[in-house]
This record gives C-alpha cells, structure tokens and sequence, in this order.
C-alpha cells in the first residue's frame, strides 16, 4: 500500500506541475493586463450586470469587522439563510444548515480558502467534514459565495453552495487582546510589510477558553499562525502561503431532556465528562493569476482525534458507549483555467475552461470504542487513497446590453482504494459524473435585473461505504453505495441595486437529491437515505437611512420533503429547518464610535420523519460597542445579550442511562445556547 500511495502521489505531482507552469510560459502579455487590485469593504456593491445569479454574492472584511462572533465558524453566516451551531466542543467542526439541509458539518456546501478545498472526504467524524477554526477572521480580504450549484468551477459537495474565502495580502499592523466571561483569551497579532518587490502578511492567534460548563472545563487551547508573500509576476500576481493550526478541547456533548428533569445534570452539565479532541492542520499553497490564466497548488497535513458518547450506555451497559475517530490524512492537489473573450458576429462572448486535481491519502481513518480515552477494541481501521480529476468549461454570452446568458459543463471522475481490517471490506471503486449549469439574466430597468438558472450538482459518498460488503459491527452482509451522487436545481431570482440607498435580492428555488446522506457513528461509514426534494423562497435586504445608519434583514423559508416512501418512515426529513430570519442594525458616528445590533433566529425544526417531535425554535440576539482614539480602539460584546435559554441544536433518538431498561429510551437530546457573556477588546495599531 506504501509504494501504491507513493506512486500515486507522484504520478499526480509530475502530471500537473506542466500544466501549472504553463501560464508563466504561454501567457500571452497582449492578451493580459495587471488586475487592478480591488477591495471589497460590504454589501454596498453593485453586482448589476456581474452576478449570474439572485443568491450570489461577495462579502468584505469590513462586514466581517462589524459583527460580534462567538465562534470563527459563524463567519458562514454572513450568507443569506446561513445557520452555524454547535453540539460538541469548541475544537470540533461546526454544524451548518442552509436551504432546508442539515449539513452536518459541511456535507452539501463547499468551502475554499485561496483555492484549497476546507471539506474532508472520507473523514472520520463525517463526509465532507468542514472545520473552520484555522481560519483568522481579521485576514480575511472577502468572501465570494454562491447557493445552488450554477457555476462549473464547483463540484463535490455544492448542491446547496459553496463559499470561497479570500486572504489579505496586506493588512495593518496591529494587536488586540481580548478578554471575556469563563477564562475567554485570545491575543492576535498580525502585520505585512514590503519585502523585496512584494509583500509578506504575517498574523498569528492564541486562544483559551474554559466554556460556561458546569461539570467540565473546556480548557481550548487553540494556535493559529499565517505567513502569505505576494508579488507582481510576469502579467500576473503571484503569492506563497503557509498556515498552521493546532487545538485541543474537551467537550460538552448535547444531554438527554429526561437527565436535566430528573436533577441528574443542569442544562450545562455533562454525563460523560472525559469527551473532547485534538486537531491539527498545516498546509503550505501557491496561486498565480492573471486576466487570462488562474492556478494554485496546495499540499496540506491534517489529523483529528476526537472521542464523544451520544448514546451512554446502549450498546455497552459495562463500560459505555463512549468511542474514538481517528483520521490522519495528506492532501495535495490544484487547480488551472484559462479565461479568454472575443466577438460572435454581435455577441460578446467569455469563456472559462479549467483542470482540477485532488489526491487524499488517508493513513488511517478509524474508530475505536474507548472508556476514559482509553481504547477497549477496533471498531473499524482503514486506509484510504482517493483521488479525483474535473474538467469544467463555461461560457458567458452578453445577448445585448439586457441580456446575458452562461452555459457550463463540468465532469468529474473519481477513483477510491480501501484497505481496511476486514478483508471484506478492502476495494476498489471508481466513477464519474457529468454535469449541466445554465444560465438567463435580464436587466429590464437601470436598478433591476432578473435571473433564471438551473444547475446539476453532487456530492461523493464515504468511500468505505463504496467498497463494504460486511456491517463492521454486526458482521451482516450489506450493499456498497454509489460512490457520487446526483442533484439538481433550478432558480428564480430578482434584484434592485440603488448604491446610495438601497440593495435587495429575492430568488424562489428548488433541489432535488437522489440520496440524502446518514451517518451512522458507531459504525464509521455513511449510509445512502432515500431521494428528496426542497423548495423555499429567500429575500436579502440592506438599507443605508445615511453614512451613520444601516440596516439588513435576510429571510429564508423552506419546505423539505423524503420524495420516496417508506412503509417504516415518514416523509420529513430530520433536521430540515423550515424558517431562518437574521437582522442587523449598525450605527456609525460622525466621531469614531459605533454600535451593532444582531438577531438570529431559526424556526422549529422536525426531529423524526413523521413530525411526532420537533424542537423549539432558537433566538439570539448579539450586541458590540466600538470606540477608536488615535491609534487605540476599545470594544465590548455582549453575546446572546437577552440570555436566551434556548438550544443550539436538539436531536432525538435513543439513549441509555444507567437503570434504565437494556432498550433505552427514546428522547430529546440538546446541546444549550451558550449563556451571555461579555467580552473586551483593546487593540493597539502600529
């Protein structure tokens, strides 16, 4: 397996290093100018005429600065109908839903930082799983996403979107100390200056973070350093990035209903208390772009250890459920486009074709059941070579001056290898898919413009499960699943843009699956579930009353639905949330100080197939007070200000507690809302 892993690691490199030189060769400097160097500061942007679709958009750091965050992954949610939470630790990637999905923790929507993919296949805790705590969200330059999978140069995972994170190449020199309720600290440095004929950014973040638990200290410790140089190339701006993190936690896992009404815990205690993680990432990346050619490489070393028990003491009344995933892994891959335009007779016409390479070697992707973190026996060990290719091509047509059009194809060929500790288990698979992303915009008034688009979208199954012929745990035969899976979208959308006042998108949409996704934790694999479908209706508004006052309101709603029967299940799909509203109010002053108030809430979710149980709907409300003096800036936030009781998350399934029947007990289980916390800054810049 060594020399295969090796070989194939090779063969991928020598492949693709011709054609990401190329460009430097090839590029033709008449048919290329320098990119003007353009800053995205907010939503005040006018995508009139740029955007191809309702619910795109481009997010600027500005924005990012001017709303508390409790966590780095709620970054996300800056997107329109975008919902981050979490039921573990602050080390464990985040549980994301949007468009009537449970995302799990990244399953259907993809994510980039500077063209590396962020979702994990094959992972250990889940398929696709997107950590985002490496990210730094002062050096973030912008945030380019897209819902629904209508653009070519996005593949696994985009059935519901993707996003793409932009880092700065400059940035200020600063420091800025932050301290707040249950032993929060976090100390952020960061700085770029000239360095021969380009520019080297320098950020580095320490944090700690013992969490409002009562029976446990979350003692994060978390690690965060970003080198990135960038020059002028040829035609062209080259940069070099570097990025490591490190962070370990313990965790405070989502608690049965019936544990909290008996007086066995309060809502923040724990019944396992020896849950937690360690997750590391290092990566090291290349780009260099032009008008006419694009390419990255990446090659990036990520490992997670994480040990949780949802269910007590079901499956093992002696020494508990508690278990262990294991995932070590190198990825390494990249990416080339060539963008050109020309004439058609009157047509105006813009092409973009493009290569994608992405090679996983998984050293071991296992779980193990375990008692205090200590391992009793092997559920399942693998190996895992996976490795994909894409060829994408789109093309713009400007029909007149109201009307454009866009045609993409895109096909994806993927290829996986499996050796696991049952012999049964160990394969090979292979398969690819093609897919279709069109386009129709209309600008019938100077403020307006019309879209309609549809798309066909995937996402990869585990690649165990591609290759299992035998349940890990009961030893029963069962059937590989498809290793890609189909879905397709189409969209209604219309926008008004009035720069000095004014900026609204609404877009009616809907998404069909083949197969919903299903982990099952104690098995280590995902399961195919059956075909759905989801429909809603998203409206995005901002409005400037002035320079001083602002305010935006996003809305989504969504109807999900199993498009198969069962005679066992209902026809809900668990976890779907119907409604999602946030809203925001910010107030800058003349003199240098400024307030931000925000909402977020989240409707009631169904938590079974047949709508017997639901959740309760969930409300935040977050506050932030910033004042600048001279080169001094102090800020407060207050988080769930109101002190909402309310859960992050709820599921419901079995569960065993101890004296309770050998069957379980099918209840409501929750991870709480953090309660308020208030948290200083002080940042001082050079």
């Amino acid at each position: 397996m060594a020399k295969t892993v090796q070989a194939f690691t090779y063969r991928t490199i020598v492949s693709i290093l011709p054609l990401l030189l190329a460009p430097l060769v090839t590029a033709d400097p008449l048919s290329a100018h320098r990119l003007e160097q353009i800053t995205i500061k907010g939503r005040q942007t006018d995508l009139l005429g740029l955007a191809s679709s309702a619910s795109e958009g481009v997010i600027g750091n500005t924005e990012i600065a001017d709303r508390p965050l409790l966590r780095t992954g709620e970054v996300l949610e800056f997107i329109p109908g975008m919902v981050v939470t979490q039921h573990s630790g602050s080390g464990k990637a985040n549980q994301y839903f949007l468009r009537g999905f449970n995302l799990d923790h990244g399953t259907d929507f993809a994510t980039y930082i500077d063209g590396m993919p962020m979702n994990m296949r094959s992972h250990g805790h889940g398929q696709g799983y997107t950590d985002l705590s490496f990210i730094i969200p002062e050096v973030i330059a912008q945030i380019d996403y897209q819902k629904g999978a209508y653009h070519a140069n996005s593949g696994d995972f985009s059935a519901a979107g993707s996003a793409r994170f932009g880092l700065q190449n400059r940035t200020s020199k600063e420091v800025e100390l932050t301290l707040g309720q249950n032993n929060y600290q976090r100390l952020l440095a960061k700085g770029s200056s000239k360095q021969g004929k380009g520019n080297l950014m320098l950020a580095a973040e320490l944090q700690q973070y013992d969490g409002p638990w009562s029976d446990i200290s979350e003692d994060v410790n978390k690690l965060n350093l970003q080198a990135r140089y960038s020059q002028a190339l040829g035609s062209g701006q080259l940069a070099l990035m570097l990025m490591a993190y490190d962070n370990n936690w313990n965790s405070a896992d989502q608690i049965p209903q019936r544990a909290v009404e008996q007086g066995l815990i309060n809502e923040f205690g724990s019944l396992d208390t020896d849950l937690g993680g360690d997750s590391s990432r290092y990566s090291v990346s290349a780009s260099w772009y032009s008008d006419a050619w694009q390419w990255n490489v990446y090659a990036l070393k990520a490992q997670m250890d994480l040990w949780s028990n949802f269910t007590y003491f079901l499956e093992d009344p002696i020494n508990g459920d508690q278990f262990e995933q294991v995932d070590r892994r190198w990825v390494y891959g990249g990416e080339l486009s060539h963008h050109w335009h020309h004439q058609l007779g009157e047509l105006a016409v813009e092409h973009v074709v493009g290569l994608q390479l992405r090679a996983d070697d998984i050293g071991e992707v296992g779980l193990y059941n375990t008692k205090q973190r200590a391992r009793l026996n092997t559920v399942r060990n693998d190996a895992v070579q996976q490795g994909s290719a894409a060829l994408f091509s789109q093309t713009s047509l400007q029909l007149n001056s109201d009307w454009n059009a866009h045609l993409g194809l895109r096909y994806d060929y993927f290829n996986v290898d499996v050796e696991s500790n049952l012999a049964e288990n160990s394969g090979s698979a292979s398969d690819g898919i093609v897919s279709i992303k069109a386009g129709l915009s209309y600008q019938f008034l100077p403020n307006w413009q019309l879209y309609l688009n549809a798309g066909q979208g995937f996402h990869s199954n585990d690649a165990r499960g591609a290759t299992a012929t035998l349940d890990p745990v009961t030893l029963d035969d069962i059937a590989p699943v498809d290793l890609l899976v189909r879905s397709n979208g189409a969209e209604l959308g219309l926008r008004f843009f009035d720069y000095s006042a004014f900026n609204a998108s609404l877009a009616l949409w809907q998404l069909q699956v083949d197969s919903e996704l299903l982990y099952v934790g104690d098995a280590g694999n995902n399961e195919p579930s059956r075909a759905s479908k989801r429909y809603g209706i998203e409206l995005a508004a901002y409005y400037w009353f002035s320079n001083n006052w602002s305010i935006d309101t996003e809305l989504a709603i969504t109807h999900s639905r199993f498009t198969e029967q069962s005679p066992d299940e209902g026809n809900y799909i668990d976890g779907a949330l119907p409604v999602v509203l946030s809203m925001g109010l910010i107030y800058k002053a003349d003199s240098p100080w400024q307030v931000s108030l925000r909402l977020r809430h989240f409707g009631k979710r169904t938590l079974d197939s047949f709508n017997l149980q639901r959740s309760g709907a969930s409300t935040v409300v977050n506050a932030g007070y910033n004042y600048q003096f001279q080169q001094w800036q102090l800020a407060l936030e207050l988080l769930n200000m109101l002190d909402s009781k309310d859960s992050d998350i709820d599921y419901f399934y079995a569960s065993r507690l101890p004296g309770e029947d050998q069957a379980g007990v099918e209840d409501r289980h929750s991870h709480p809302m953090e309660p308020r916390t208030v948290r200083f800054k002080l940042r001082y810049r050079f």
